[in-house]
């Protein structure tokens, strides 16, 4: 099996600089780290007494959150697509 070609690109999050490898597209891996970034600048503005270990635990947790509530709405949707699917093939 043939390993993907890897991408190192170097990425600014919350004033540091990352350098990140993966398989990704460079634009996915800075579109990835301006999400991060833009997440971890907005908890900063409601919290701007946080350290940036907390803050990033924060970010972590917020963006964790999202992706479970996203995840629950997409199984929702694929249970009533296939319970729509099987309505139909009853007919």
């Amino acid at each position: 099996m043939k390993e993907q070609p890897k991408t190192r690109i170097t990425v600014d999050i919350y004033g540091q600089q990352y350098s990140i490898v993966g398989t990704e597209s460079s634009s996915h891996i800075r579109l990835v780290a301006s999400i991060v970034d833009d997440k971890m600048r907005e908890i900063s503005a409601k919290n701007p007494t946080l350290d940036t270990s907390k803050l990033a635990v924060l970010t972590a947790v917020n963006i964790v959150h999202e992706y479970i509530k996203l995840k629950d709405e997409y199984d929702r949707l694929l249970r009533k697509m296939n319970k729509e699917k099987d309505d139909d093939s009853d007919d």
